[in-house]
């Protein structure tokens, strides 16, 4: 579902296929500069561009994207901050600004950024479905936030789960629009709504029909699990360990592959060991430049063993294949893992047999 937050990125998946309808000469120079991957001549040229029409929006959007492409977030949430303010009939600008906002892990902005999109184009897909990747990484947070307080609460914890494996299958990140023109106001939508309304009202009717056979079996059902509980009880907690480790280690390397480094930082402990005993914000900074470095990465993991689970402890070795645009690399691995606030987390990280 995180097509985001996947947004979800880490989030910057940059689509540079320009509309260069009534462009100057200049602008399809930068926009081809761009799709060449020469970032550095684009950005000199566009500036050049500014430089004597410093409100042109096309321009300044197509600086925003180049910085974007660039890691320069905080100068690309500068340019689009702008745009939007100059001119809120656009959506795109707070589109991107959300997606940047969301890389930062500033969530709640990101929200209220693609509302502001919405508003603007109300049948705006791409600002849709990164609303709802922000909405799946806030509904996390809350879940976590929520077993931070109460371990035991099993119903944050499950709920935990289904969120993190919603983020985890998904291989998109939430999408950057490179669109700068003004979209034009989507009327279809209104019949599409209209058009919904109907069909909505047809399972009211069956209502009536499934209710009382609903009804006579809910008393039989909620009150067998509470005598047979207390036995089944510790075999589920025994036999679901090493799976759980497991989709930690996964959901792990799925947060890496989508250059998530928030995501990828929060399964290591406060107490993680670090491979050269630097300081753990210095090993975190230098993680977050090699991840956001690459233009796309890719981690496989296979032969992965639980080879040791002792209550809060577990230690798990498998083969980690990374391929990047610049790095092709297979290891052997071993992650020491702690469980700590309901998850599982990452305490030491070896490479090597």
């Amino acid at each position: 579902m995180i097509a985001s937050l996947r947004l979800a990125a880490l989030i910057l998946g940059l689509a540079l296929a320009f509309a260069v309808s009534a462009q100057t000469d200049d602008l399809k120079e930068v926009s081809r500069l761009m799709k060449q991957g020469q970032n550095a001549q684009a950005l000199e040229r566009v500036n050049q561009y500014l430089a004597t029409r410093p409100r042109d929006a096309q321009g300044r959007f197509m600086k925003g994207l180049i910085l974007a492409e660039q890691n320069k977030v905080s100068e690309a949430i500068e340019v689009f901050s702008k745009l939007s303010q100059d001119y809120p009939e656009l959506p795109e600008p707070y589109n991107n600004l959300a997606v940047l906002y969301a890389a930062q892990g500033q969530y709640e902005k990101a929200r209220q950024a693609l509302e502001s999109s919405i508003r603007t184009h109300p049948s705006y897909a791409t600002a849709y479905e990164n609303l709802g990747d922000v909405y799946t990484k806030l509904a996390s947070q809350a879940y976590d936030k929520a077993l931070q307080f109460d371990s035991t609460n099993t119903a944050a914890q499950t709920k935990l789960h289904l969120i993190r494996d919603l983020i985890s299958g998904t291989k998109a990140p939430p999408r950057i629009s490179a669109r700068a023109e003004p979209a034009k106001p989507a009327e279809p939508s209104r019949p599409a709504v209209v058009a919904a309304a109907p069909q909505a009202k047809a399972p009211e009717s069956k209502a009536p029909e499934t209710k009382p056979p609903m009804a006579a079996k809910a008393p039989a059902e909620t009150k067998a699990p509470p005598s047979k509980a207390p036995e089944r009880q510790p075999e589920k907690a025994a036999g679901a360990t090493s799976e759980d480790v497991v989709a930690a280690v996964r959901a792990w390397a799925q947060a890496w592959a989508r250059k998530d480094v928030d995501a990828y930082l929060s399964f290591y402990a406060h107490d993680f060991k670090t491979p050269k005993g630097e300081p753990r914000q210095e090993w975190a900074k230098s993680r977050r430049q090699r991840i956001l470095a690459p233009k796309r990465i890719e981690v496989g993991l296979e032969s992965i063993k639980v080879s040791a689970v002792n209550g809060n402890s577990a230690t798990v070795s498998f083969r980690q294949h990374y391929r990047s645009d610049s790095l092709t690399a297979n290891s052997s691995k071993t992650l020491v893992m702690v469980r700590a606030e309901g998850k599982w987390l990452i305490q030491q990280e070896r490479v090597g047999n």
